[in-house]
């Protein structure tokens, strides 16, 4: 197994640093994907470089975090990994705790290892828990399958396991894309808890825009029930089929 460390970063200039540097800490392979930032984040990965050894991926026009993890993935696959790690670079996750997505993958090398956040942080906007539960049962009714947290960032994704990366959509909802797709392939799924830290709201950027985003998701989900029956569907069939 062959892994890096993947942070994709917009506009994350007082986080990403501090991310980066402590991912680096735990695994000595990272890049980081920076998504046409308008703010010095930039000028501050540069000069971070100069102490901490990582790669990066740089273009000026913003394409969404589906853009970037696309950019990232690719570029990985370009350097031979076989498997990538992505974490958020706005300090909601903690890269301390990639080890133990890189043990489950150790166990289960063909397995998408998800990190399942906790949901009952008192910090946590009300919006991401309901949007969480909104997502995870459309992903029950996509895939016949299970798990507690479906908009974790923080994934440890097998390239050659992964499904849909020629499709992917640009933003947020690309995650949801990926999982389904990944789903339908028939790999496995693991999920393993990790910790979360939610900023008090004065602290907190975020670059989600409910309105547009939460529609764009809908609009994912309502493609993705009529692909599931056309196509995901029989696909998992002829999967399970053919492994028995």
């Amino acid at each position: 197994m062959k892994l890096t460390i993947l942070i994709p970063t917009y506009n994350n200039a007082h986080t990403v640093c501090d991310v980066v540097r402590r991912s680096a800490a735990v695994w000595p392979d990272v890049i980081v994907v920076n998504d046409g930032s308008t703010d010095d984040t930039l000028a501050r990965l540069q000069a971070l470089s100069k102490e901490v050894s990582f790669q990066m991926v740089s273009y000026a026009d913003n394409r969404g975090k589906g853009g970037a993890l696309k950019a990232g993935f690719l570029y990985a696959r370009a350097h031979g990994c076989t498997h990538v790690l992505t974490l958020d670079a706005d300090g909601q996750h903690f890269p301390e705790d990639a080890p133990l997505l890189i043990e489950a993958s150790r166990r289960q090398p063909d397995a998408l290892i998800v990190g399942s956040r906790g949901f009952d942080d008192e910090n946590m906007p009300g919006g991401s828990v309901f949007a969480n539960k909104f997502s995870n049962f459309w992903f029950t009714v996509q895939t016949l399958r299970r798990i507690p947290d479906t908009q974790t960032g923080f994934r440890l994704y097998p390239l050659n396991g992964i499904g849909g990366l020629r499709i992917l959509t640009a933003r947020y909802e690309a995650e949801l894309e990926l999982l389904v797709f990944t789903a339908w392939r028939g790999t496995p799924i693991v999920p393993v808890p990790v910790r979360v830290y939610y900023p008090s709201p004065e602290e907190r950027v975020t670059h989600f825009r409910p309105t547009l985003d939460f529609l764009r998701i809908t609009c994912l989900n309502t493609i993705l029930c009529f692909l599931a029956i056309l196509y995901g569907g029989p696909r998992m069939l002829l999967h399970k089929l053919f492994s028995l």
